[in-house]
């Protein structure tokens, strides 16, 4: 199974959706709270090629995008095809 991470805050109804579709599919994934913002803000930060919102997902260290970058990735297919390498 792929190493899922995603970054959100406390409050984000983007991420509620991203997580919700990762829990769909019985993905566990690593979630990093960046509510405070701090050194993992400014870590996503980096890794995402300077996006700052959230929620920003990477499945085995490639960088996926947000939640509507997950939901493309879904509807196409292709989802299941990078969970599962």
């Amino acid at each position: 199974m792929s190493k899922v991470e995603i970054y959100t805050k406390f409050t984000c109804g983007f991420c509620f959706r991203a997580k919700a579709l990762l829990e769909k599919k019985n993905v566990s994934f690593e979630e990093t709270d960046i509510t405070m913002g701090g050194k993992q803000r400014d870590e996503m930060i980096q890794r995402s090629g300077g996006r700052m919102t959230v929620p920003q997902i990477f499945i085995d260290d490639r960088h996926i995008g947000g939640s509507d970058d997950l939901a493309a990735l879904d509807q196409s297919g292709e989802l299941d095809a990078l969970l599962a390498s």
